[in-house]
């Protein structure tokens, strides 16, 4: 199933699935993405009504195929993002005034969050919300690939995730 909503945000939200999804479903895939991407990029500052950002939804196949591409990982994950602008502290972000400020895209195994949420007791809401936010912060230029970083990023998450209430 393909499927593309656009909200007045500038949060597009895709849902890739080889299986068929109820309205519902799609709707809650749909309004949480908003949601969550909306807050965490207030929670940061960023003006949402000149930010846009891409959600993916999909399953573990296709996220595996990215993640072996892009990563060279083998299997699925949860997560991944693709930030379109690099920070490397060095240099101001771009911005072009009239244009939204095109963040990147966030990709996400339902497969895999809704395992991750039944394995540490949460709802696939609250385990969505958790990578939503994890991707958005990427998006923003957060990473964790070194322990002062990651504890930088982990309390900016945890700050979104409490207020959000999550």
């Amino acid at each position: 199933m393909v499927g593309t909503e656009v909200s007045d945000v500038g949060i597009e939200i895709d849902v890739i699935l080889e299986s068929e999804i109820s309205n519902s479903q799609r709707e809650f895939l749909v309004s949480t993405a908003r949601e969550v991407v909306r807050f965490a990029l207030e929670k940061q500052g960023r003006d949402t009504q000149n930010s846009e950002v891409s959600v993916l939804f999909t399953g573990d196949d296709f996220i595996a195929d990215l993640n072996k591409q892009y990563r060279d990982e083998d299997g699925p994950t949860d997560v991944l993002s693709f930030p379109m602008m690099e920070f490397d502290g060095d240099i101001e972000e771009v911005s072009i005034p009239g244009l939204p400020d095109i963040l990147g895209d966030i990709v996400i195994s339902l497969d895999t969050a809704s395992r991750q949420a039944d394995a540490h007791g949460k709802t696939l809401r609250e385990e969505l919300a958790l990578l939503l936010v994890h991707g958005t912060l990427h998006l923003l230029g957060y990473d964790h690939d070194e322990p002062q970083k990651e504890a930088v990023m982990w309390a900016h998450q945890d700050a979104i995730l409490k207020a959000l209430n999550t």
